[in-house]
């Protein structure tokens, strides 16, 4: 398999996680929303020009109306002023509302193709990876952008155009004071962009902490992690190393929030006292004989000076709030970019109706090139209707060799084909509606028993479920519940035995009918009286139907067509259970050694 990793998955760096076409890629999210975001810009635009137009009118008030006594004038530049800032609110409201709306979707978005990405990920991927580690990324990855996707864009766009709509009117009142004001400008430019790429540093860390805590609580306070830790009594050494992993999250989360804190201050506390070096520069130049200027015009300058510093110092802000997103951005993007091993062909083959033949032509497999083959040239051939049971040893590649035909690996040598066709070549819906798969590895969702069964047939009826249920060997275990099949069966299903489990399993592939039957270990958790009952009915539901049986315990094969001994991945016997027993070979030991175990009982 591409996929190599410990406990954590890390993809290798990749040429385009560099920052420039990462932002290509970041802008391209937005592309659906255009119109929305045009829509922000031009509410944007007119909000900027109108908030500029109130310093004028206050030069009017102060050079014009008040001395001359014109009260009318007065009266409508004060109307004006209020105006101004009644339309500037409401075009801030409005672009708000469009922009979180804009964000919000771009998130769906993120989220809906990593989930699905995810989906598409190999068994392989699932088995390296550490849960929380996928959990964090669509959870704290992508809600840490929240505040990039949602107002980021919008702040961008208006606070540049605030600062350059507010510089022209700087301009067009006094040049010489505009110079004064942004002399330091590149400085503070310089300043935002240093603080910008400490933070992304930080920031990956800190992700990737938030990523292994996660991983921790989601192992150590699930069912099982909560039973192994005080069974075995580490319940205060799991605390501590949480308390660890969460102390190294703080220094984290106080680097980040101040890493460049002081230079940024800085920045504003310059920018603050501007006012003061306007007044100063305007009474030296008064006091040296300069040109004049007037008190209106010195008070709408300082006015728009300070009216420029807050967009100046969101701007930097944002620039500095873009670099730190990057490193979310690039996380997901990792993701997105992971390497789907199994994947649908362009043209697919699809089988309307299954018989269920399935063949191993030549097949091998490697988990790891680097390991030996974990399968060996082997070849099978399983009529449709017929039954074909394997047995072997522990990591003799049983259960590897049954996840080869519903595709969950793919072969690295020869090929699987059902009904005479590569599976490779098969459309997955072909797949899921032909093969069943009942693991020793029984999943329920924490919902009702109901509903953990309609997972398989989600328009099936009470009464379908119920018959499958029967056919299980579980209904009258379900029907003596207080909520019945409205029970929920809790996290994992640990409301219930691992007999019942299975058996709630087995219920869930008989009600979807499938025409090819995988069952890998699926009574191994079952006591001798119920394995016996869910046998007879797995051998009425196998009627007619390919079945393929993975088994651990040989009572459960003894009527198969055909019996398969798997030894280091190859086929070391094969044939019926009298005539193996005859041989007197691999299998008559097997058998041997069962007798002599006594069974495990499952409540």
């Amino acid at each position: 398999m591409r996929i190599h990793a410990e406990s954590t998955w890390t993809p290798p760096p990749r040429q385009h996680d560099q920052p420039p076409p990462q932002l290509r890629r970041i802008v391209r999210l937005f592309r659906p929303y255009r119109g929305r975001l045009t829509v922000v810009g031009l509410l944007v635009g007119a909000s900027s020009l109108v908030s500029v137009a109130s310093p004028f009118l206050l030069k009017e008030i102060l050079d014009t109306a008040i001395p001359q006594g014109r009260t009318g004038l007065l009266t409508l530049l004060a109307l004006g002023m209020i105006a101004t800032a009644v339309v500037t609110s409401v075009f801030g409201v409005l672009q708000t509302l469009i922009s979180t709306t804009v964000g919000q979707r771009v998130m769906h978005d993120l989220r809906t193709a990593v989930y699905a990405q995810l989906q598409r990920m190999p068994l392989a991927f699932f088995t390296r990876t550490r849960t929380g580690e996928v959990q964090s990324r669509i959870a704290n990855d992508i809600g840490g952008m929240q505040a990039t996707v949602t107002s980021t864009a919008t702040s961008l766009v208006s606070n540049l155009t605030a600062v350059i709509a507010t510089v022209v009117a700087m301009l067009a009142l006094d040049w010489r004071l505009t110079i004064v004001s942004l002399i330091l400008l590149p400085v503070f430019v310089w300043i935002s962009r240093r603080v910008g790429r400490e933070r992304k540093r930080i920031t990956t860390q800190r992700q990737k902490q938030m990523a292994a805590m996660a991983a921790t609580v989601t192992e150590s306070l699930s069912v099982s992690g909560i039973l192994l830790g005080r069974t075995m009594g580490r319940a205060d050494s799991l605390t501590k190393s949480f308390a660890d992993e969460s102390e190294r999250l703080v220094d984290l989360e106080v680097r980040a929030s101040m890493a460049g804190r002081w230079r940024m201050s800085t920045i504003g506390i310059v920018m603050a006292a501007m006012p003061a070096l306007i007044y100063w520069a305007a009474g030296l130049a008064l006091q040296t004989g300069g040109p004049s200027i007037s008190l209106g015009t010195l008070v709408a300058f300082v006015s728009l000076q300070q009216g420029l510093f807050r967009p100046a110092v969101s701007l930097l802000s944002t620039g500095v709030q873009i670099q730190t997103s990057l490193a979310l951005f690039q996380r997901i993007f990792e993701y997105l970019d992971l390497p789907v091993d199994i994947t649908e062909p362009a043209e697919p083959t699809r089988l309307e109706k299954i018989r269920g033949e399935i063949r191993f032509e030549g097949v091998d497999f490697h988990y790891d090139a680097k390991n030996g083959p974990t399968l060996d040239g082997v070849e099978l051939t399983v009529p449709a209707g017929g039954s074909l049971a394997v047995v072997g040893p522990t990591g003799s590649g049983k259960s590897t060799l049954s996840y080869l035909v519903p595709r969950l690996y793919d072969v690295t040598g020869g090929r699987v084909t059902l009904d005479g066709v590569d599976v490779r070549d098969l459309d997955f819906e072909t797949l899921a509606r032909g093969v069943g798969v009942v693991s020793q590895e029984t999943y329920l969702f924490h919902a009702s028993v109901a509903d953990n069964l309609r997972f398989a047939k989600p328009d099936a009826t009470d009464e379908e479920i119920e018959a499958a249920a029967r056919a299980a060997q579980i209904h009258d275990h379900i029907a003596s519940l207080p909520d019945g099949y409205d029970t929920l069966v809790g996290e994992r299903g640990y409301r219930f035995s691992g007999g019942e489990k299975q058996r709630l399993a087995i219920a869930r592939t008989i009600l979807r009918d499938p025409p090819v039957l995988i069952l890998d270990e699926a009574t191994s958790a079952l006591d001798t009286r119920t394995e016996h009952a869910v046998q007879q009915a797995i051998d009425a539901l196998s009627a007619g139907r390919t079945t393929i049986t993975i088994a651990h315990r040989l009572s459960t094969v003894r009527d198969a067509d055909q019996i398969v001994v798997l030894e280091s991945g190859r086929i070391a016997e094969r044939g019926t259970h009298a005539e193996l027993l005859a041989r007197d070979g691999r299998y008559a030991a097997l058998v041997r050694r069962d007798a002599e175990l006594t069974p495990t009982v499952a409540p």
